[in-house]
């Protein structure tokens, strides 16, 4: 079920990507607060990796048309131990990138760091943590799963002052541990 569109809101799709599950969740920004709006996951079928990547791209173009949202903040990848791990999830990225720019949308990265730091106030903390916390800033009835949890927490990520939405002063700041600091 689509939630209403509040007057001044500023919708916020947030992507965790994956190349077997790529999580998703969609929040409404007015002024200071957030409105859960939907989330969920895109699961890849058990094929070949173009196949894959061509339902990322045509699930998440999907939910883009559903829920037309103003701006996208996707978790950026980090380095395995395994580096063709990290390249298979770096084409995943690229395949939840596309989708976005293909309808011209700003895209904003945050790393997994940033968005931790940002939703549970520590940048190491763990997937329960995290879900926790977003099921009550968004006023949740339960806990969504890791993946969507992951992607909503990417949304409030942006929604709390990253890159575009009231923009913080960063000027004579450097970020440190997740953190800006002087």
């Amino acid at each position: 079920m689509i939630a209403p569109i509040d007057a001044g809101a500023v919708c916020i799709l947030g992507i965790d990507p994956g190349l077997r599950v790529t999580g998703y969740g969609v929040i409404h920004r007015v002024g200071q607060s957030l409105r859960y709006v939907s989330s969920g996951v895109v699961r890849t079928p058990d094929a070949a990796l173009p196949d894959r990547l061509k339902s990322i791209l045509e699930n998440l173009t999907q939910i883009i048309q559903r829920h037309a949202p103003d701006q996208v903040a996707v978790e950026k990848v980090f380095v395995n131990v395994n580096p063709q791990s990290t390249l298979l999830l770096g084409q995943a990225r690229g395949a939840a990138i596309c989708a976005a720019v293909s309808r011209s949308l700003p895209v904003s990265e945050y790393t997994a760091l940033q968005v931790k730091q940002a939703v549970v106030g520590n940048g190491h903390a763990a997937k329960e943590q995290v879900q926790e916390m977003v099921r009550r800033l968004l006023a949740l009835p339960g806990a969504p799963s890791a993946d969507a949890a992951d992607a909503l927490a990417c949304a409030i990520c942006h929604a709390h002052g990253g890159l575009g939405l009231g923009r913080l002063a960063t000027a004579g700041y450097r970020m440190r541990h997740g953190r800006l600091v002087r």
